[in-house]
């Protein structure tokens, strides 16, 4: 079965760019630490710095969805709610 790549946009809030730039650093190595997490790299914009990616690669789409669903990510969720400006998760095949 071929990997599952996610390439993950976050744009935060002008005024909450370092608080969501801690928030999502917090997700980093307990996410690493999870069944199936292959890659798991957090970028920020040159340009844009609200403009935030993760790009991750998982063993499998199942897990990669017991990611989304772990309390880690909701935590997450719950704290940022009304500072993210845009959120836009694009699932990939890796074919080579």
């Amino acid at each position: 079965m071929p990997k599952l790549t996610i390439v993950a946009h976050i744009t935060a809030k002008a005024d909450k760019i370092e608080f969501v730039k801690t928030e999502l650093e917090k997700l980093i190595d307990i996410t690493r630490a999870e069944e199936g997490c292959l890659q798991y790299d957090l970028h920020q914009g040159n340009e844009n710095p609200a403009h935030f990616m993760f790009y991750e690669n998982w063993a499998s789409r199942d897990l990669w969805q017991a990611h989304m669903n772990a309390p880690h990510l909701q935590d997450y969720i719950a704290a940022t709610e009304g500072a993210i400006e845009d959120f836009v998760v694009h699932q990939m095949t890796h074919l080579a």
